[in-house]
């Protein structure tokens, strides 16, 4: 079989959350619902790294992190963007970069076609029932283990790339040309991104082992938040999800 470009990979996979987002927009209950779902996830991992946000060396990282890959905001210009370029990433960027580029989008298609799933079953569970509560029962009835295992090991795999490649100085300055040609194309959201996430993992480069320690911890917790919510009953899955909720620093997406 002819091995398919990734531009045209990250054009596939933004074209498919492109459609779930309009299945959505037609339905403006199940809309509100995919939001509720990403703020709950959001303050989820608040609560879960809630001292990863707060520390001078890690915070900015996490807070990249909770923004770009757990956030509840409105991607639709960025992925657009995304899109429309993926074939020029594919002719600028180093191997390795353009890589990424695809990852990071095929992993911003599951997350969303999961999401989507979450939000039908969230809107077919009691109405009497707390956030927590029906959320742990739609994680539980969507399931798909293999595909969150599948999403963890990606963030973590992005995450080691991002501390790859920020080593790169040419890369940088790469970036740093195209910031005026991405202004005038009306490109400045994924400019904003792919700059964001480089200096935001290069700050922890130049902290030694930094970056290492910030990936174990999230492969640790994350690890840890899936066997849970997979293997305990929902009654203690719904306990501590409250409890991690709690955590979240005050000001984090709620």
């Amino acid at each position: 079989m002819p091995v398919i470009k990734a531009s045209v990979r990250i054009r596939q996979a933004m074209a498919s959350v492109a459609n779930l987002r309009q299945q959505a927009s037609e339905y403006p209950e199940l809309a509100q619902t995919v939001l509720a779902i990403k703020q709950l996830q959001a303050q989820r991992f608040a609560g879960t790294y809630s001292n990863l946000l707060t520390s001078s060396v890690y915070g900015a990282s996490a807070e990249f992190f909770l923004q770009e890959l757990y956030g509840a905001r409105d991607f639709s210009q960025r992925d657009q963007q995304f899109a429309h370029v993926a074939g020029a990433l594919e002719l600028t960027l180093p191997q390795s970069a353009v890589q990424t580029a695809l990852t990071l989008a095929e992993l911003h298609c599951l997350t969303e076609t999961l999401d989507f799933a979450m939000a039908r079953c969230w809107q077919l569970a009691p109405g009497c029932a707390a956030p927590e509560q029906r959320y742990v029962d739609c994680w539980k009835s969507v399931g798909h283990p293999s595909e969150r295992q599948w999403q963890l090991s990606t963030v973590l795999a992005i995450g080691s790339t991002l501390g790859e490649l920020t080593r790169k100085r040419s890369l940088r300055m790469t970036l740093k040309l195209m910031r005026k040609p991405a202004a005038l194309a009306g490109l400045d959201a994924l400019q904003t991104f792919l700059e964001t996430g480089f200096d935001r993992f290069a700050s922890m480069v130049q902290k030694g082992g930094a970056v290492q320690v910030f990936l174990d911890t999230i492969r640790e917790r994350e690890t840890q938040w899936i066997a849970q919510l997979f293997d305990l009953d929902a009654a203690q899955c719904t306990a501590q999800l409250g409890t991690t909720l709690a955590l979240a620093p005050q000001g984090k997406p709620a």
